[in-house]
């Protein structure tokens, strides 16, 4: 298995990124937050986790090693799979979790699409004596440097089909929404209203 990657940022779109090791580029599949601390050029260390299917390998890139173990924990319950896993990383952070886990939130739970409220309800009661107490890390997303931000949801657009110029207006429309985290997710819906009203 694949433990980490360590290499150079080849490229990042909106739902994964290219690390270049030793001349091969190696996708990973990233959640929001991690990716908002990734730029194109430099030197990244995630930690991964290989997911193995029968027509596909697919290796999945995380912030740090508590994102890593939630993420693979998250997934002994009955019907979470790889991708719900991330989707719960993107909305929530691994605290986030333990803690609507520990405390039956079953509203916080079903914030994260594809989980509904018999879901929660079923992962609550799978994981609540195995996923701990809140450790009183990071409840939100990782600080993005700089605003790298800004690429990603343009880049977004474009890959939506939006001229450049357009979606660098959008950017800049939704720019007095970002706070000290940035959701691209967030900033991505806010950007795609602004241009349907355009």
């Amino acid at each position: 298995m694949i433990a980490f990657v360590r290499g150079r940022v080849a490229a990042v779109t909106l739902s994964s990124a290219v690390l270049e090791v030793g001349g091969v580029g190696l996708e990973l599949q990233c959640t929001p937050g991690t990716l908002a601390g990734l730029r194109t050029g430099s030197e990244a260390n995630l930690p991964t986790s290989m997911v193995v299917r029968e027509d596909s390998l697919t290796l999945f890139g995380f912030a740090d090693e508590e994102e890593k173990s939630l993420f693979e924990l998250v997934q002994t319950a009955s019907g979470v799979g790889p991708k719900l896993a991330q989707a719960m990383l993107a909305v929530l952070s691994p605290d986030g979790i333990r803690a609507a886990i520990a405390a039956d939130d079953v509203k916080t739970l079903t914030k994260v699409p594809g989980i509904g409220q018999k879901g929660a309800q079923r992962i609550i009661l799978e994981l609540k004596d195995r996923v701990g107490a809140p450790t009183g890390g990071r409840v939100s997303a990782a600080p993005a440097p700089a605003e790298p931000w800004r690429d990603q949801v343009a880049q977004a657009l474009v890959g939506l089909g939006y001229a450049a110029k357009d979606a660098d207006k959008a950017v800049d429309a939704v720019s007095e929404q970002v706070g000290d985290a940035p959701d691209i997710s967030t900033l991505l819906r806010a950007a795609l209203r602004t241009l349907s009203k355009a």
